[in-house]
């Protein structure tokens, strides 16, 4: 099985993942997973208590390309994407005046710092076959079917998870391919109409990886 990371989310309004025209999308918060994560490789998003009862899975994606922050947020193709919230203007990144998400402050703990950008990665799920996003709807109960995978989110706390024993990553082969077999429950993400301005979680700078 490709490498699969596994985080808790506490926020889910369309900024982190955003989902539209068969395109799910990672360009801010998580810049530990976007600047590590490749081509193939798995993302599992979780609710964590303060989102979603249970711990529902909110999300999976099978990353199918990697861009540089420069082409995603310079591209006519993905300006009219929410999560496009900065501007590249050929030497800086600024933040969009008019973005839904985040503060010019944000600018750094999303891209990193000038001039290298180093955390400047989007990473891309593109057609409905490499993703699932389900929001507070997931339609496996993995709590009930997978123990080992219960016990890690029901204890996992701070950063992303990316190293597990063996019982667990078979656990986590079986789910996901239960999560691809599962009709898609592909919608467009819901944005507010009102900006919103949660930061990401503190969490996102923790680029260690743990055993579990």
């Amino acid at each position: 099985m490709k490498k699969v990371y596994i985080y808790k989310m506490i926020v889910d309004a369309g900024g982190a993942p955003y989902v539209s025209k068969d395109i799910l999308s990672l360009a801010i918060c998580k810049p530990a997973i976007r600047s590590t994560a490749k081509r193939g490789n798995i993302i599992l998003g979780f609710a964590a208590n303060s989102l979603y009862k249970k711990n529902c899975l909110v999300y999976v994606v099978r990353v199918t390309r990697k861009l540089d922050g420069r082409k995603y947020f310079s591209k006519s193709r993905y300006a009219a994407r929410p999560d496009c919230i900065y501007r590249w203007d050929g030497r800086r990144f600024e933040w969009k005046s008019d973005a839904r998400f985040h503060l010019p402050s944000d600018l750094s703990h999303d891209l990193g710092r000038a001039p290298g950008y180093k955390r400047a990665k989007v990473i891309l799920g593109e057609g409905e076959e490499n993703f699932r996003y389900f929001g507070a709807n997931c339609p496996v109960d993995y709590k009930r079917e997978y123990r080992h995978l219960k016990s890690l989110i029901e204890g996992l706390g701070r950063g992303h998870r990316v190293n597990f024993g063996p019982e667990l990553r078979e656990e986590l082969r079986q789910f996901v391919q239960k999560l691809w077999e599962t009709p898609s429950a592909y919608r467009e993400t819901v944005v507010p109409d009102t900006p919103g301005r949660d930061k990401c979680s503190d969490a996102d700078e923790d680029f260690a990886t743990v055993d579990c």
